[in-house]
C-alpha cells in the first residue's frame, strides 16, 4: 500500500473542530456520551425520507504507521458502505471537503472509487468540492489527479515547521513552494484556492508576519484562513506545543492581519475568513444566502451534514454527533458493523434561539428582531437583556447600529462579527473579547 503521507511530524489525534479552522463551528464542550450509533441511523433514515441534500467530509489520519494507515483506510471503507447504505440514491452531494493527510495517488483514487459508489456526486463544476494539501507532500502531478477526480476547490496549508519538526526564519518566508502550488491551482482551473496561515508563534515577530502576509497577498488566494496558534485547528495542534509570542506582538499581528487584507480587497467573513469580494462566500453573504454549520460558513447550510473519518462531525440541524477520537475505539465497532459514534448533542430550544441569532448576525450582518420575536415567541432585549446591555455600549462605540427592529453591524464593527455574535452564546466572555477588539483596532 503506498505510504500515507504525513500532514504533520506526529500523530494527531483529532478533539473535533475548533474556533477559527475552516469548518470549525460545532462546539464540542457540549457533546455528551448520551448519543451513540442508533442516534445517527435514525438521522440519516430521516434525512433519506425528506430527500434532503447532503454535505459531505472525510477526514484522512496523519501520522500513523504503515499498518495503522492500512488499518484506518479499511475502517474508512467500512464506515462509507455502513452510512451509505441508509442514504438515498436522491441525495445529491452538494459540498465536499476531504481534510488531513495528504495520501498517495493509488489511495486518492481508491478512495474517491469507493465514496462515487456509495453517493451521489454532482456533474463535473456543480458542487462544492474542496481538499487540504499541505506544502511538503504535494507536487504538480498530485495537483492534476485531484482536479481529475473532482475537487475544483483547494485549501493550502503554510507549514510553521519543517521536516524535522525546525523551520527557519528563511524557509518560512520563502514564497516558491506555495506560489508553485498556486499556480499549479490556476494551471489546472481549481475555482477557488484558499491559504491558511498561524500567527502568535515565539519565533514569529510583527514584522516577519507583515512581510509573510504580503508575499501571500501578492499571490492573491481567493480565501485566507488566518488562525492563533494559541487555539489551533485539530490539524495543527502540534503549534500549542511551542512557545508562544508576546500578547503584545499577538495583538500587533492580528491587527496587521485586518489592516493588510482589508486594504488589499478582502472582506472579514468571521472566524478567521478573509474572502475576495468575487468569492462564492462573498456573493452568498450580499445575496442573503450564507449560512454557518459545523463545517463553517457555506452556501448549503439547507443540506444534511455527514462526516466520516476521526473525529468526524456529522450534523442533521439540531442534532450533533461525533465519531471516536482515537484509532482503536473508531475502529472497533466498525468490525462489528457498527457506526464509530462516541458522543454528540441536541440543541434544546434556547440553545436553537442563540445559535439563530448568533448565525444570522454572522452572516448577514444584521438580524430582524421582531422576526426573531415571532419565531421563537420571546421578548427579545427581555431574554438578551446581559447582550443587549454590551450591544448599547458598542452603539456607543458606533460599531453597530440598534433600533426597535434590527440590529446591524457597521463597518467598523465588522471586524468584531465574531465577537458581537458570541455575546448571545451563554457564558460568553464577550464583553472581555469585545474590549480587547476595541483596545486592539482603535489604531486601525
Amino acid at each position: 500500500m503506498p505510504d500515507l503521507h504525513h500532514r504533520h511530524p506526529q500523530p494527531v489525534t483529532a478533539h473535533g473542530q475548533w474556533p477559527g479552522e475552516p469548518g470549525g463551528h460545532a462546539d464540542t464542550r457540549r457533546f455528551h456520551t448520551g448519543i451513540g450509533s442508533l442516534d445517527v441511523l435514525r438521522a440519516l433514515r430521516a434525512s433519506r425520507k425528506q430527500h434532503r441534500p447532503l454535505s459531505l467530509s472525510v477526514q484522512l489520519a496523519a501520522g500513523l504507521d504503515e499498518l495503522e494507515q492500512g488499518a484506518y483506510l479499511r475502517g474508512l471503507q467500512r464506515e462509507i458502505a455502513l452510512v451509505g447504505c441508509h442514504l438515498g440514491v436522491d441525495q445529491s452531494i452538494e459540498q465536499f471537503r476531504l481534510s488531513g493527510a495528504t495520501p498517495g495517488h493509488e489511495v486518492l483514487q481508491q478512495l474517491m472509487e469507493h465514496l462515487r459508489q456509495r453517493f451521489s456526486f454532482l456533474p463535473h463544476e456543480l458542487g462544492d468540492y474542496a481538499v487540504e494539501v499541505d506544502l511538503h507532500h504535494t507536487r504538480w502531478a498530485t495537483m492534476g489527479l485531484l482536479r481529475d477526480l473532482g475537487f475544483n476547490q483547494v485549501s493550502i496549508g503554510v507549514p510553521d515547521c519543517g521536516q524535522g519538526g525546525v523551520l527557519s526564519a528563511a524557509d518560512w518566508q520563502n514564497p516558491a513552494p506555495i506560489h508553485s502550488l498556486i499556480d499549479a491551482a490556476r494551471t489546472f482551473d481549481f475555482r477557488s484556492v484558499s491559504v491558511d496561515l498561524g500567527y502568535g508563534h515565539g519565533w514569529q515577530t510583527p514584522d516577519s508576519f507583515a512581510r509573510k502576509l504580503a508575499t501571500l497577498i501578492e499571490l492573491e488566494p481567493d480565501r485566507l484562513q488566518v488562525f492563533d496558534y494559541s487555539q489551533p485547528p485539530a490539524r495543527y495542534a502540534h503549534c500549542a506545543r511551542q512557545a508562544p509570542c508576546s500578547e503584545q506582538d499577538k495583538a500587533l499581528m492580528r491587527r496587521l492581519c485586518f489592516a493588510q487584507l482589508l486594504a488589499a480587497g478582502y472582506q472579514h467573513i468571521g472566524l478567521g475568513q478573509f474572502v475576495r469580494a468575487d468569492d462564492d462566500l462573498a456573493i452568498a453573504q450580499e445575496r442573503g444566502r450564507l449560512r454557518r454549520n459545523c463545517q463553517g460558513f457555506t452556501r448549503h447550510g439547507y443540506c444534511d451534514h455527514v462526516g466520516l473519518g476521526l473525529g468526524a462531525i456529522s450534523q442533521f440541524d439540531a442534532f450533533y454527533a461525533q465519531n471516536a477520537l482515537t484509532l482503536a475505539h473508531y475502529l472497533q465497532p466498525l468490525r462489528n458493523d457498527q457506526l464509530p459514534t462516541c458522543r454528540g448533542w441536541r440543541c434544546a430550544a434556547d440553545e436553537q434561539l442563540r445559535q439563530c441569532v448568533s448565525e444570522r448576525l454572522a452572516c448577514d450582518l444584521e438580524l430582524d428582531i421582531q422576526a426573531i420575536e415571532a419565531r421563537y415567541g420571546v421578548d427579545f432585549r427581555q431574554h438578551f437583556a446581559s447582550a443587549w446591555r454590551q450591544l448599547e455600549a458598542m452603539h456607543r462605540d458606533g460599531m453597530v447600529e440598534l433600533s426597535a427592529r434590527y440590529i446591524s453591524i457597521l463597518p467598523v464593527g465588522r471586524v468584531e462579527v465574531d465577537a458581537i455574535c458570541q455575546l448571545f452564546e451563554q457564558n460568553s466572555p464577550g464583553l472581555a473579547f469585545h474590549q480587547q477588539w476595541v483596545d486592539h483596532d482603535a489604531s486601525l
